[in-house]
């Protein structure tokens, strides 16, 4: 995958451009033949645990990225080396998270902060055109009808989208495989091919992925 160096169980990122000296987050730094490198740590990571597990994933460096669920950054910053001559639509909805995501930010150029819920896509819509990726970790009940609002509102044609879920947010009662299978059912019904999935455990406990593309593709 481009951009990304995989040593045995350790996962980086590549750092594009001109290295300031010092970690985003606390992340270690690792100076190789191919650069400089950012650990990716799969247990504060739910995409770097996808990674690690077998997920196919080939982010191009201008790509625009929807991110929701934006949290502190951590994941955000990644995919930051990832797509440095691109654009990532931040979103977050907790002021203390939004804090340190606007710290990250001022070190990155290509990050775009938005406050906002992401249970209503209409809210920010102004600021973002199509975007090549969305990508989703919010663990709340109705994570799936968020999703499934931001593709229907700015995913492009033929493009790919990632759902994190967190089974035990959606019913804390239920069988988590009973749950991914509900999922699965409720993308299908709103026009999504399932393209990949995977369980994230150990790295996170009762979490799934799901790589969707529109019927258009």
């Amino acid at each position: 995958m481009k951009g990304i160096v995989r040593d045995r169980k350790h996962l980086y990122t590549i750092v594009p451009g001109k290295f300031e000296g010092k970690s985003l987050y606390g992340e270690k730094i690792v100076r190789s033949e191919k650069g400089v490198l950012r650990s990716w740590n799969p247990y504060r990571s739910k995409l770097a645990a996808a990674i690690l597990k077998g997920i196919k994933l080939d982010i191009s460096s201008d790509a625009h990225i929807l991110y929701l669920g934006a949290g502190a950054g951590t994941t955000v910053s990644h995919l930051s080396d990832l797509a440095y001559n691109g654009a990532i639509y931040a979103v977050e909805f907790s002021a203390f998270a939004m804090k340190k995501l606007i710290e990250i930010c001022r070190k990155r150029n290509n990050i775009i902060p938005i406050f906002a819920d992401a249970s209503r896509p209409e809210s920010y819509g102004h600021y973002i055109d199509r975007v090549d990726l969305i990508y989703q970790d919010i663990s709340q009940r109705n994570q799936v009808d968020i999703f499934i609002g931001n593709c229907d509102s700015f995913l492009r044609k033929e493009c790919k989208a990632i759902l994190m879920v967190k089974a035990k947010s959606i019913d804390v009662t239920a069988d988590p495989k009973g749950v991914y299978m509900k999922v699965a059912k409720q993308l299908k019904m709103k026009g999504y091919n399932i393209i990949e999935s995977k369980k994230l455990d150990p790295y996170a406990k009762d979490h799934s992925l799901f790589v969707v593309s529109s019927h258009d593709q």
